[in-house]
Parts: C-alpha cells; structure tokens; sequence
C-alpha cells in the first residue's frame, strides 16, 4: 500500500478571527470549512485550502483561547511548506510579506527547492517553497482581489519532524508507511546532521516529509501555532480498512477507524511522540455544502447536527467570512 502524500496538517489557535485574516486575507486561502472538533466541541475547526478543498491544500486550526505559548523543541512538527508554482511567486511574497509586516527571513535554496519562511503572529512556521508541479498535482488556485492565480497557494509542501533520535522515526515511515528515503541537504544549524528527505505516492513536494535530527533541544511544549498533528492521504476506503489492520498488526495503539464524515481517519504517535493521522481522500468538504458556498456557515457533521443549539451556545462569538 502508498500512502499519496500529505493531507493536511492541523495546528492551534488562541485566537480565531486574527488566524483566519492572516490565512485568508494576507495567505489567499480559501475558508472550505467552518465546523468544531468533533473531540471537543465547544472549540472551533477552520480548514483553509484551495479553491476547492483539494486534499493535500487544507492547513487547519483548533481554535484553544487559552492555549498558552509555544516552546520549540524535538518530538514536534516543527515547519509546514506551502507550494507556489514559480519564482516570481516566490518575489511576489516577499514583498507581500515585507508590505504587511509579516515576520520573514530570505530566500534560500532547500533540497534543490527556493524556500522562504515565514511566521504568522502566533509563530506558527510557515514555509514557501518553489515546486515545479511534479509529482503530486498542485491544487486548485484560489483567487482573490490582490492574489492572482499564478501566484496562489496551491497546496501542502514538505513537512518538517524535529526529533532527538531519527532512527525510530525513519523505521515507522520507512517500514511501516512505506516512504523511500530520497535524499538530504545541509542543516542552518551548525553541527547538527543534514536533514533527510522521505517521499511518498507520487512524490513531489506535496509527498515529502523531512525529518531533522536535534540533540540540543528540550522536548517540544505546544501552544499557540504549534502543530497538532500530520495527515498522510489514503487513496480507498479498501485501503483505509487494510490500514488500520496493519498498524494493529504491528503492534501500534491507534483511535481505531474514525469517521470525520468529510474523511475517514485513523490515528497513532510514532516513537518520537509525533501524532500522525491517515485520513481518506473522500467524500472532501462539499459532502454537505456546495462549491461555491463552502466555510459560510457552521458545519456539522449528521451526527453532531442534532446537538446544533447545543453546540453553538457553547461556542464564542467570532466575526469570520469566507
């Protein structure tokens, strides 16, 4: 079985409507879908994406107001690439980013890719990296007033795993995800190992995981624009089945088969502590909201629906629009 690349990524918020102006207002991305996690319903969950809510585009948050702030560390998703499709793409957002006060540092060259990083106001780290659109396909444009499409986000790029010890993280990808291991490049940190460069499906930038090896750092402590968890892409229902088999097999504690309703996911923490998901590419978010009016409203899935009044009375008021 292979694993088709990323899915998504989920991070946390402590704050929902500055989160959702700087992934939509100064990212360009598209609300798909505004619903609450499913864990934890008094929190919301914003899924931003393509124009269409591809898999492998949507990054998404768990609004937690109280969620204090994030010390990085090892045993930690410690960056989250986004594709642009050119090297004026990549000229366009710097000076986007120098326009509207957006923490950056410069354009550097990563695994034969031009990459620049970037932090929202929480710290999440962001990265734009260069993909000539090999491999996994990009996603769907999402145009805006001043984001043409040529230079639109179009979908998930490398994630980066920080940890103290690789060889039980390379084992699970390798042995147990079936990722090949397909190259390296130079750490900025003096000292430390190159990062290595894993690759799934049909590879690309939208199909890779780099995996960085740092002794001198503490344990990660979450918070606000930490990473949650990763989401690898599972083509079938038939696969997602023989998945979870296979992880039980193996000996990992997973959540089981979990239905989101917009996919269907299993859940298991490799060795380093990292949490990872395997979610099924279908049925995607226009399952009980149009094209055209997806992230408008509140969503909630057929089995959280009769606990609307509930549930939205649970909820802080926040002012979002797609």
């Amino acid at each position: 079985m292979q694993l088709g690349g990323i899915h998504h990524v989920s991070a946390i918020t402590g704050d929902a409507e500055q989160n959702h102006d700087f992934f939509t207002r100064i990212l360009g991305m598209r609300l798909v879908k505004k619903t609450v996690n499913q864990d934890s319903t008094s929190s919301y969950h914003l899924f931003y994406a393509d124009a269409v809510g591809t898999p492998g585009t949507d990054m998404t948050y768990f609004d937690i107001p109280n969620a204090g702030k994030t010390y990085p560390g090892v045993s930690s998703i410690s960056n989250t690439a986004f594709r642009i499709m050119s090297e004026e793409a990549l000229v366009f957002w710097k000076q986007r980013f120098e326009k509207m006060g957006v923490e950056h540092d410069e354009v550097i060259e990563r695994f034969g890719r031009r990459t620049l990083t970037f932090h929202d106001a929480e710290g999440s780290r962001l990265m734009l990296v260069v993909d000539d659109g090999k491999g996994v396909p990009y996603g769907i444009p999402w145009e805006t007033d001043d984001i043409s499409e040529a230079f639109a986000i179009v979908g998930l790029g490398p994630v980066t795993l920080t940890v103290r010890d690789a060889g039980p993280t390379v084992n699970v990808l390798t042995e147990i995800l079936n990722f090949t291991e397909i190259g390296s490049y130079s750490s900025l940190v003096e000292g430390i190992p190159e990062i290595r460069v894993f690759s799934t499906g049909e590879g690309g930038a939208g199909a890779e995981i780099h995996v960085e090896t740092r002794i001198d750092l503490p344990v990660e402590k979450p918070g606000r624009g930490s990473v949650h968890h990763v989401a690898f892409r599972v083509a079938t229902i038939e696969e997602y089945d023989k998945w979870e088999e296979l992880l039980r097999q193996k000996g990992f504690l997973t959540s089981g088969k979990v239905d989101r309703y917009y996919f269907k996911s299993i859940y298991f923490r490799e060795p380093s502590g990292i949490l990872y998901e395997l979610a099924t590419d279908e049925p995607g978010f226009a399952t009980d909201e149009s094209t055209e009016k997806l992230g408008e409203t509140l969503a909630l899935p057929p089995f959280l629906e009769p606990r609307r009044k509930e549930i939205e009375a649970s909820l802080r008021p926040i002012n979002i629009k797609n």
